[in-house]
This record gives C-alpha cells, sequence and structure tokens, in this order.
C-alpha cells in the first residue's frame, strides 16, 4: 500500500509547519526530500513515522508495514537514554572504558541505570541471531567495531551504528534525516555508497541534493510547508543560491554598542608540543600553533583526527589542559585564572552545545545567555545588551522569531541563533566548531556570508572547524590540517 496525504495539515507548539499537502507516495520507490531549513523536512517525517498526525486532513498508511526512523541528532542517547549520559569520550581518560560495546548496543544488552558493579546484574540476552548480526554489521562496515566502547567511535562509525540498530528491526520502511550531518568527505561518501547499496527496503531520506544516492527515483521539495515539486529525480531542476549582502549599517550599530573589554592580548593561543593522551593511546601529540590577534584559521581534519580534543584544551574543558604548554591571551593556562574567566573571552558553538541546550528557552533568551555562557538567561541585562541581542537578531534575520521556543524553529534557524549568541558579547576569540552542520546550501551560503563580514569588520580572531571547503569564510587565509592526532603538513 501506497502512504498518501490527503489535504493534510501538520501543526507543531500551535504554529502550522506543513499545509495542503496532497500526494501519494509508492511503495519500493526511495524518496528524498529537499527544501530549505524550516521548510517541514523533519516535520514530513514525523508523520510518516507516526510520531505526529494532522491537525487537518488525513494519512493514509499500512499498519502492518514497519517504519523505523533513525533521530536526527544521530547521538547514542537514543539508544542508551540515562544508562550513559555522556556518550562522547572528549574529557575525561577514564570516560574511554566507560559505556557499553557496539555489541551491547545492537542487541539490547545494555546494563541498568545506576550498576555500580557490572557483575552483579545479568545481562539481557542477545536480542537477535548471530547470523543476523553479522549478516547487518557486514553490509554496514561494522565488524572490526562490535568489541569498542561507543565512546570510541568516529562520526561515521556512529552513524553506520545507528542504522545498523535500524536496520536489525527488519523494517518495511526506514526514515532518515541529515545523516551526512557532520561527516568527513571520505564517511560521506562511504555511507552514500551504503545507502545506494540496501534493497528490499524503501527509504525515504532528508538530505541536500549533492548527497543523494544513486537508488533513488523521486524527489519531494518543499517549500514554506508546501509542496513546490514532487517527481522524478531526474526531472528535478535545483534552486540556485540566493546572494545575501549585509547591512553596513547594522554591523556599524552593533560594533558602537560593543564592550572592548576583551582587546588587550597579542597572542590568543600559543600550545608547545600540545598533547591529549587516553590510557596508552595518544589522540593529540606533537602540535606547536600559535595564534595572534587578529588571524583567521581553519581547523581541518577527518572524523577522529584529534580536532575535538585540540578545542577541549583551549577552552578549558579537558583537565589535560594543566598538563600543557598552553597559552591564552598572553597568559599560561594553570596560572590562577579561572575556567569562567576563560569563557569569558570566548565565544563558542558547538553540535554539543546545539543538542544540550534546553530547547524550551525562547530565541531572544538563548541570544542573551551568550553575555553570562549560561544555558539560559538568569540575570537582568542592561539596555545596551537588549539593544545588542535585538541587532543580531536582525543580521541573522530571525527577528520575527525572537519569542518562539528554540524547539519550534528549524534545526538550521536554531544554528543561526547559536552564532548570535556566540557573537553577542563580542568575544576576544571566536570558536565555531562545524557550524554549518545541518544547514541546507542556502543556509550556509547565508551563515558564510555573516561571519565573513563580521570577522572583518570587527577583526575578529578566529577558529573555524570544518571538513568542507567550501563552508570556509573568505577572511580564513591560515590552516591547521591534522590526521590521527598529529599535523599533517601539506
Amino acid at each position: 500500500m501506497s502512504i498518501i496525504f490527503k489535504n493534510a495539515e501538520i501543526a507543531k507548539n500551535n504554529f502550522v509547519i506543513l499545509s495542503d499537502i496532497e500526494l501519494l507516495i509508492e511503495p519500493e520507490i526511495n524518496l528524498v526530500i529537499l527544501g530549505d531549513s524550516g521548510s517541514g523536512k523533519s516535520t514530513f517525517l514525523d508523520v510518516i513515522s507516526g510520531n505526529i498526525f494532522p491537525s487537518k486532513g488525513k494519512i493514509e498508511k499500512d499498519k502492518s508495514k514497519k517504519i523505523i526512523s533513525v533521530g536526527r541528532d544521530y547521538s547514542f542517547h537514543r539508544l542508551v537514554g540515562p544508562v550513559y549520559q555522556y556518550y562522547q569520550q572528549r574529557f575525561n581518560s577514564q570516560d574511554a572504558e566507560l559505556g557499553p560495546t557496539v555489541y551491547e548496543i545492537l542487541q539490547n544488552m545494555i546494563i541498568p541505570v545506576g550498576t555500580i558493579n557490572e557483575n552483579s546484574v545479568e545481562h539481557n540476552p542477545p536480542q537477535y541471531s548471530e547470523e543476523w548480526l553479522e549478516k547487518i554489521v557486514k553490509k554496514l562496515h561494522l565488524s572490526h567495531l562490535l568489541d569498542q566502547k561507543i565512546t570510541s567511535l568516529s562520526n561515521g562509525e556512529t552513524r553506520r551504528t545507528l542504522i545498523a540498530n535500524a536496520l536489525l528491526k527488519k523494517p518495511d520502511i526506514l526514515l532518515l534525516d541529515n545523516p551526512f550531518t557532520g561527516l568527513d568527505v571520505a564517511s560521506r561518501a562511504e555511507l552514500k555508497t551504503l545507502l545506494s547499496e540496501l534493497s528490499d527496503i524503501q527509504i525515504i531520506l532528508v538530505a541536500n541534493f549533492k548527497d543523494i544516492p544513486i537508488n533513488f527515483d523521486k524527489v519531494l521539495q518543499l517549500e514554506n510547508g508546501k509542496v513546490s515539486y514532487f517527481g522524478k529525480l531526474s526531472d528535478f531542476v535545483p534552486k540556485d543560491s540566493i546572494p545575501y549582502e549585509v547591512s553596513k549599517g547594522l554591523l556599524l550599530s552593533i560594533e558602537k554598542l560593543s564592550s572592548k573589554q576583551f582587546d588587550s592580548f597579542e597572542t590568543a593561543i600559543r600550545l608547545i608540543n600540545g598533547k591529549v593522551k587516553y590510557g596508552n593511546k595518544f589522540v593529540l601529540q606533537e602540535i606547536d600553533w600559535e595564534v595572534k590577534k587578529g588571524e583567521k584559521w581553519a581547523l581541518m581534519g577527518p572524523n577522529g583526527s584529534g580536532k575535538s580534543s585540540l578545542l577541549s584544551l583551549i577552552t578549558g574543558d579537558n583537565p589535560q589542559c594543566y598538563q600543557n604548554q598552553l597559552y591564552l591571551f598572553d597568559k599560561k593556562r594553570g596560572s590562577g585564572e579561572s575556567i569562567w574567566d576563560l569563557k569569558k573571552k570566548i565565544g563558542f558553538v558547538s553540535p554539543e552545545l546545539h543538542l544540550y541546550f534546553n530547547k524550551n528557552t525562547t530565541v531572544w533568551k538563548v541570544v542573551a545567555s551568550g553575555f553570562f555562557d549560561s544555558a539560559g538567561l538568569f540575570q537582568k541585562i542592561s539596555s545596551e545588551q537588549q539593544q545588542l541581542v535585538e541587532l543580531y537578531l536582525q543580521l541573522v534575520s530571525l527577528s520575527d522569531l525572537k519569542d518562539r521556543k528554540l524547539n519550534q524553529l528549524s534545526f538550521g534557524q536554531q544554528r543561526l541563533v547559536f552564532l548570535a549568541r556566540a557573537l553577542v558579547k563580542n568575544p576576544a576569540l571566536l570558536i565555531l566548531d562545524e557550524p554549518c552542520q545541518g544547514l541546507d546550501y542556502n543556509q550556509m551560503v547565508f551563515f558564510r556570508t555573516i561571519l565573513n563580514e563580521i570577522a572583518i569588520h570587527q577583526n575578529k580572531t578566529l577558529l573555524f572547524v570544518t571538513h568542507y571547503e567550501d563552508e570556509i569564510p573568505a577572511c580564513i587565509n591560515q590552516k591547521l590540517h591534522l590526521f590521527e592526532g598529529k599535523e599533517l603538513n601539506l
């Protein structure tokens, strides 16, 4: 049976996201969903999965068909839940030995929350036969990872494990929401190939046009919550990017109100023979790096190359920063300053900040919280600070959405909110860790343009982390490439 939308309207939190949806998705036809951020793509998948229902009209589908959705944030908290709250091996060496293995996750053999002695409880029996597990993990190139802890996986390995977890359940229809987000070039190509090789299963995929696997037949394009195209992929013509110019008057208004309290330094970062070690394994070593005031750097490297470990030293989140000869803003780390003294001088955007921030906070308060580096606004702000919040919301074209809660915005719109949050206090150092992750192409161009103008106009010291050359703002003129924890000289 086909999936049929009959004049469907879908609303979330009293806001209409999709309207006048009238279409038929044939069985066994792989469909890719395209559209700008905020057009309703993720909501469309939520309706098919049964997580939400039309407020008007209806959707018809075969109830005997098993529909499995792989969540859009692609993190293990969806699988592990409270059993292992902090799943990323980032900061503490002992974290590398915590948490379940890939095998335990795929076989649903995770121990109960609060267990101190693992030997005191019995694991659940394996959920699937070893033959079925072997077939799936082999297809997704995971056989060699079964005994590894989840904390040791790269982003690409994480994606494949989560997709394997879904395929083990033998779905008739697999829903994937931007599975390429955050992957390096090689991992992206590998996942694209893997998806193209899946057979005997219908895939409905949200992705960018350039990531569409070869086994997809149809395209659904959404614009402002309505269908603008539904037909053959071979007949589809993608939209051109929209040029965007930043108002010079807006930048001048921001400059007049911005504090200059963090300007008195010569060198933002100086790291001598930098290293991070977990157990007997170096994830970062022999890094000699200096970033002068006003310099603009791109930090690049594949998943697992050590980029996040290097950032954690700089932001003060990794306790091993005290074991390194590290200077920040001309002062040796560990010479008496607190972590909050450092964070006052740093504007920061990362996938983790986005993932864990309270999504019930209004957009306006999220931006304003950047003055205090807090996960919400708990202090009164001055009239000048209020004006700056309004100006930065105007800069990222989100003024009309300022009173909405974060969870009422699309993923891409949320990422722009966090950029405004990072900029609002006029930090001495701006660190953007994969800031374009999850943005559609037009939003990426928009983001890149804003960042380039801000960085030049305010002479920002900038550290921009990415896998992709086309995301890098024109102002970037220096690059640090990492590979297997070491600097790669190109």
